[in-house]
């Protein structure tokens, strides 16, 4: 499977980016995630979705702030982020995971596809 992230961009705080994941196949049999980077920092977790559930958990950093939604006609991901801080600069991927898990994995391991990642940059 392919994933494509876009979306991405310069952004002043406290305003809005809508990331997109295309992905190659259909997203049903997938739980899905997006994770950042950033400078001189570890790839960390920001929000996922198990592919039987409804509903995504979050990072606390982003709870509140951040939605992610899935249409699955269109096999498509998204992140929309709201409220943005400088803080949330970062190279933004989307990732796709077949392993079995109990819950949404929070991990960068419990995914074994990604995407590109597409630059979030939040000036202050």
């Amino acid at each position: 499977v392919q994933l494509q992230a876009s979306g991405g961009g310069l952004v002043q705080a406290g305003g809005s980016l809508r990331l997109s994941c295309a992905v190659s196949e259909r997203i049903h049999n997938y739980h899905m995630g997006w994770f950042r980077q950033a400078p001189g920092k570890e790839r960390e977790f920001v929000a996922g979705i198990k592919r039987s559930r409804s509903t995504a958990d979050y990072a606390d950093s982003v709870k509140g702030r951040f939605t992610m939604s899935r249409d699955r006609a269109k096999s498509m991901v998204y992140l929309q982020m709201n409220s943005l801080k400088p803080e949330d600069t970062a190279v933004y991927y989307c990732a796709a995971s077949t392993l079995v898990h109990s819950a949404v994995s929070y991990s960068s391991l419990g995914y074994n596809y990604w995407g590109q990642g597409t630059l979030v940059t939040v000036s202050s």
